[in-house]
């Protein structure tokens, strides 16, 4: 059995101030957020054995306050978490890595259809995950967890502050 968290990123910077989407960094406040998220997390007894996070900048700098924090103590880029990346290539990830806790940092809208897809199997609806906010779900040890999966946790981040 595997818990999944899906987290993501902080608050970050305006598009229109940076050239590409790729280099927006995590604002003063998003940090700030973000690190509040983490320690609550980590009040609350959670313990990742990794982070994969999108090669985004804002998601590597979320990712990189959970692994100060002491939630984790390794973070590893991990493309598909990307926008538009495949939920198909996360859950071949998985089949060959098979760890009790793991948290992925990415984007909205993909992290609330990989929610909803794990969750009840539909691909045509979407949870909303606020910047910051932690979707906790736990995954069957085998076989497809598509529409085989528990949700125990969706909150945005003022429920944990």
């Amino acid at each position: 059995m595997m818990q999944l968290y899906l987290i993501r990123h902080g608050i970050a910077g305006e598009r229109a101030e940076y050239a590409t989407d790729a280099e927006r960094p995590l604002t003063e406040a998003g940090r700030k957020k973000t690190r509040r998220v983490a320690e609550r997390l980590l009040a609350c007894d959670l313990r990742l054995e990794l982070v994969l996070t999108s090669p985004l900048l804002r998601a590597r700098q979320t990712a990189d306050i959970l692994q100060a924090v002491g939630l984790a103590a390794q973070v590893q880029e991990f493309a598909a978490l990307a926008p538009g990346g495949e939920l198909q290539t996360w859950l071949d990830w998985r089949d060959r890595h098979p760890l009790a806790s793991v948290a992925v940092v990415g984007h909205q809208p993909d992290l609330g259809q990989w929610a909803t897809q794990v969750g009840s199997g539909a691909r045509d609806d979407q949870l909303v995950v606020k910047k910051a906010g932690v979707i906790g779900i736990e995954l069957p040890p085998s076989g497809s967890p598509l529409g085989a999966s528990e949700l125990f946790l969706l909150t945005a981040p003022r429920w944990l502050l």
